[in-house]
């Protein structure tokens, strides 16, 4: 952090107040400068926010480190100056910027904020008519013809914070190098008063975008499957529930059961400590509704629905939540049961999620790739078909939404639980079935969540200077620094170990101030009877993976 005089301080903080125009955080602001809390103002004054291949996404709040309207118009100016630039794209009303916004706390404003700066711009621009999910921004990026889109979301960060997540016009969100060019345009943005805001001139659309999204969910299903199996959903507080209940209803599933106290949007989240499926505690009242009500599965959206976690009924009459990499192999049984690939299909995934749809492409003859963490890598993959990544992120219609949906892939799977129902078996079996065809791929996460981002940084430099040469007894027979690229693979903070039937990704989080390490283990399975064994020697070797990895990492 610079090290600020105090009258330098209370200048840029003075100078912030007066051309912001949100009265929240020029009252916040104020008060801080009256009191001369120098530590608050450093927090919100050390730097600005960077601007990446996520957008941005922080706490809310005063200041260039914080949320705010000011930082947002700035962003807004930013992408509309790099639009401007792009060849095929001269600054007219004919380039058309669509925009998006989830239903946290500012982000109504950061959306109208956006709108007003395109406008002012000279581009034309659209506001969804309210609060929905990310994927029918994405959707409507690619059906309106838009050059661009912005969705206002911080996803399943806590209540705190928001986001700002850009897309270029083929529906896909941002990728090097243009996340660099178009935070060079924000940084040559000076004085707010700089940047045209007209009071009105956009356009707020009607229902007819959500529409052609739903309709564009049949293409998801197969015409005359079963459509039988019975769900408990839960929207977490988020925007989920009116657009998945209007596409269940369309495909004439039976109406998911509501998790009652999560069902209707609330910037506060206040049934849950981070509103994300993966976190404890999260599915917890969504389980307590399924031990009443006792469906075939268990739906849940994350607060943009762009994730879709599922949770299955166990044999000892309890709930057990899927891992991402669970649902992703099913999904991707589920289009090579049904034969929709096509003779050019590509599936793909993240490096940091299984193996295991490798050997099912592989076995069904489908082409196959590996990327980067994020959808805005595999959702660049040519001739994608299916694409998944571990952290509950599934593409089952790259080409309606070139991006994570939660709403088509709940679809999907609850396909899947019907036509299995119908068979008499369950999405446990089609899983054991996948383990004795491929072995038992099984996956787990080591996460930790700092407030000093050093001790990521810290973990990182040790496993660089001593990475480890065995992990559970296994011996590492190859380590990549991924921040050297690969064959395949664009540079990135990361470390790959291969083990003797394991492997070991470890990168900081691109969203949030945590460390993920992401472990897999492979286990060779003869028969039905070995299955169980399989699976504890397994969940072993996992726990031993996890202990040693920390040890290493220093964490």
């Amino acid at each position: 952090m610079p090290q600020d005089t105090t009258p330098d301080l209370l200048a840029r903080a003075s100078a912030w107040l007066a051309e912001d125009p949100d009265p929240d955080t020029r009252d916040e602001l104020a008060k801080l400068i009256e009191a001369q809390d120098l530590p608050a103002l450093a927090e919100r004054f050390s730097g600005t926010l960077q601007f990446g291949t996520a957008g941005l996404r922080g706490e809310l709040g005063a200041g260039p480190m914080r949320m705010n309207r000011s930082v947002v118009i700035r962003a807004a100016a930013g992408l509309a100056a790099y639009l401007a630039k792009q060849p095929g794209h001269p600054r007219s009303t004919d380039d058309l910027v669509v925009i998006g916004y989830d239903a946290r706390h500012k982000s109504a404003d950061f959306a109208r904020d956006t709108a007003a700066v395109m406008t002012g711009m000279g581009l034309r621009a659209v506001l969804l008519p309210r609060p929905l999910p990310t994927p029918v921004l994405a959707f409507a990026i690619r059906h309106l013809g838009a050059v661009a889109g912005v969705e206002v979301t911080a996803s399943h960060n806590p209540p705190r914070d928001n986001g700002y997540k850009v897309y270029l016009g083929d529906g896909s969100q941002i990728v090097p190098p243009a996340d660099a060019e178009i935070a060079a345009e924000i940084a040559a943005v000076a004085a707010l008063a700089d940047v045209p805001r007209p009071e009105d001139g956009w356009t707020v659309l009607d229902e007819e975008v959500l529409e052609a999204y739903l309709a564009r969910t049949d293409a998801v299903l197969t015409p005359d499957s079963p459509r039988t199996a019975r769900t408990v959903y839960t929207a977490m507080h988020g925007v989920g529930k009116d657009v998945l209940l209007a596409a269940f209803a369309r495909a004439g599933f039976p109406e998911p059961v509501l998790v009652a106290e999560q069902a209707e949007p609330d910037p506060d989240f206040p049934t849950v400590a981070f509103p994300n499926p993966e976190e404890p505690g999260a599915m917890d009242l969504a389980f307590a509704t399924a031990r009443r009500t006792h469906p075939d599965l268990v739906i849940a959206n994350d607060p943009d629905a762009d994730r879709c976690a599922v949770a299955v009924p166990t044999p000892d009459g309890d709930w057990r939540m899927l891992r991402g990499d669970e649902v992703g192999a099913l999904l991707a049984a589920h289009i090579v049961r049904k034969g929709t690939a096509g003779p050019d299909a590509v599936f793909a995934e993240s490096i940091v999620s299984s193996s295991l749809l490798g050997r099912i492409a592989e076995k069904a003859g489908i082409a196959y790739e590996e990327t980067l963490t994020g959808f805005k890598w595999i959702a660049r993959v040519e001739n994608i078909r299916y694409g998944y990544e571990e952290a509950l992120g599934y593409c089952v219609d790259p080409e309606g939404v070139r991006d994570k949906d939660g709403i088509t892939a709940a679809l999907a799977i609850t396909e899947l639980a019907s036509e299995l129902k119908a068979e008499n078996r369950t999405l446990l079996d089609l899983l054991d079935e996948l383990a004795l065809t491929h072995g038992l791929h099984a996956t787990d996460q080591l996460s930790v969540r700092v407030e000093d981002l050093s001790i990521i940084a810290n973990a990182m430099a040790r496993l660089r200077t001593a990475p480890p040469t065995q992990l559970a007894g296994l011996p590492v027979t190859s380590a990549e620094d991924l921040t050297q690229g690969t064959a395949t693979l664009p540079p990135t903070d990361g470390l790959r170990y291969h083990l003797t039937g394991a492997r070991v990704i470890v990168r900081p989080s691109g969203t949030e101030p945590k460390l993920k390490c992401y472990l897999e283990v492979v286990v060779p399975v003869a028969d039905a009877t070995a299955l169980p064994a399989a699976h504890a020697t397994a969940a072993e070797t996992l726990a031993a993976i996890k202990r040693d990895l920390a040890a290493a990492a220093g964490i």
